[in-house]
């Protein structure tokens, strides 16, 4: 046959960022599917795709769940933007299947998710051969990472079962085989290993991206959830992507086929330019609404909590991890609380808005009290300090495996309700060198109770300790309804000093 030609434009992890805002800073910036967008050119031989995660992340997912009511508006969007195929993402069950179907149903595009099954074991997203106007025959399938299985709330998955990623990708392209021109998957899920040395960076199995290059042969894997931008490139014959969160950038891939030989390159294209006027004026009420109950004043602090760089809040504690424990230790009644920032953390200004909570907690956790011992506080808290190394010239820096494969800085966890002290010079696991709970040590046997967010509850993070401890107590509301019901508890917050429950490290 003669050259044939497919373009693909691909996003992923768009966290329902729509608009060139952050929702923290005035001002327009280079994020948000608008601003990619404007860059598609598409005709019969293109095709949008999207890899997940497009419901929950910013205030505006929030804003749709909690006031509209539904998903239609981001089925409007993405069918306005041209979308083709989308495949599911850990954070689009976070609102449950109801709200799932409400953007599903609406969608123009044709969801794939081999994995995941309905409660009679049919695939409920199968795979599909698409053919382009040029006569070029495309198969599309998607999984997810099973790791959902894992961190989402029961009742958000009820009559769907999320299968094992691999096998699902396996049978459908041995189905596919002798069908199609090409075979594209789109992988809610990332590499556990490094795609230049082939080093493993993480022995979950949440992502698989490797193994499936290595193990199967796909022409086009795209990739998403690690939030990672990568390059295009060849691993094991297969051509893999990735693009970064939010709307910041998208890839534009395009392969060749002639003579059964197969050509394919891609471009990383930053978001930038002017948006489409007429997709901004679209949706401008939805926009002008979200900005309005996202700017109603919530509550007052005696003093903004502002951040600083990662590295130095998880060595010297802050005010806002320890603001977020204290909404935690008095919803919960519990004697301990243990919680995480996000990778790119926002603080609270004295006045706080409802969207500076939404920013500053952007995660859909509830929490979960936990009977636990002495044994286990202690064993949680040398995983938090695992997130601490010592560089070359003998500084304080954090261990790469925070880093890589992805950027995880929402695992180090900070503690209120006791004191203790991490030495970095000594060896892991054995660098909690004192841990006190009311002036006197903890033992193994000691018994407390901890509130954790669901996610750690779980044990997701590296915490497995967490598993099998009795569950005293689920408080079925979201942090950041937590957060807000605080502040109408209390209007005008005084902020504790958090010197009482932060990381000390010895000096090195």
């Amino acid at each position: 046959m003669g050259e044939k030609h497919l373009q693909i434009y691909f996003t992923s992890d768009l966290h329902s960022y729509i608009y060139p805002t952050d929702y923290r800073t005035p001002g327009e910036r280079d994020i948000g599917l608008f601003k990619c967008a404007n860059r598609f050119c598409k005709d019969g031989n293109t095709l949008v795709i999207d890899g997940g995660d497009l419901l929950q992340g910013s205030p505006l997912g929030a804003f749709c769940h909690d006031s509209i009511g539904d998903a239609e508006k981001f089925s409007s969007i993405m069918n306005s933007c041209g979308y083709d195929y989308v495949t599911l993402g850990n954070h689009d069950f976070n609102f449950g299947m109801d709200y799932l179907a409400t953007y599903l149903n609406a969608l123009d595009a044709r969801c794939v998710c081999q994995n995941a099954l309905n409660s009679d074991g049919a695939v409920r997203f199968p795979w599909h051969i698409h053919v382009l106007e040029n006569g070029l025959r495309i198969g599309i399938v998607g999984i997810v990472t099973d790791h959902v299985n894992v961190w989402e709330r029961p009742e958000h998955l009820v009559g769907l079962k999320i299968s094992e990623p691999f096998s699902a990708a396996k049978a459908a392209l041995n189905e596919m085989h002798g069908q199609v021109d090409l075979t594209v998957c789109v992988y809610h899920g990332g590499f556990e290993r490094d795609l230049t040395s082939g080093r493993v960076l993480s022995e979950s199995t949440e992502n698989i991206g490797y193994r499936i290059c290595q193990e199967l042969d796909f022409d086009i894997l795209l990739t998403g959830h690690q939030h990672m931008s990568v390059a295009g490139q060849m691993v094991f014959g297969t051509f893999v992507v990735q693009p970064s969160d939010s709307g910041r950038e998208f890839l534009s891939v395009r392969a060749v086929v002639a003579n059964g030989h197969k050509a394919i390159t891609s471009q990383t294209i930053p978001a930038s330019g002017e948006c489409e006027p007429a997709l901004l004026d679209r949706f401008t009420d939805m926009e002008k609404g979200a900005q309005t109950w996202l700017d109603v004043v919530v509550g007052h602090l005696d003093r903004p909590l502002l951040p600083a760089p990662p590295l130095v809040m998880a060595a010297e504690g802050n005010d806002i991890a320890n603001f977020f424990n204290e909404v935690q230790l008095a919803s919960s009644g519990a004697q301990i609380s243990a919680t995480s920032l996000a990778n790119e953390v926002a603080g609270l200004p004295q006045i706080v808005h409802r969207k500076d909570v939404l920013t500053a907690y952007p995660y859909t956790n509830t929490l979960t009290v936990l009977e636990i011992s002495g044994e286990v506080l202690r064993k949680a808290i040398e995983r938090s300090a695992e997130y601490f190394a010592l560089d070359d010239d003998g500084q304080l820096c954090v261990s790469d495996q925070f880093l890589k494969p992805k950027v995880e800085h929402y695992n180090f966890d900070y503690y209120a309700g006791v004191d203790y002290t991490i030495d970095v010079k000594r060896p892991i696991g054995q660098r909690v060198s004192s841990l006190m709970y009311h002036g006197r040590p903890v033992t193994a046997q000691d018994s407390f109770t901890i509130c954790v967010n669901s996610y750690r509850a779980s044990g997701a993070g590296g915490y497995p300790m967490y598993l099998h401890c009795p569950v005293v107590r689920e408080i079925n509301a979201e942090m950041s309804d937590l957060i807000l019901d605080f502040f109408k508890s209390k209007p005008l917050l005084t902020v504790e000093n958090p010197s009482n429950c932060c990381v000390l490290i010895e000096k090195v």
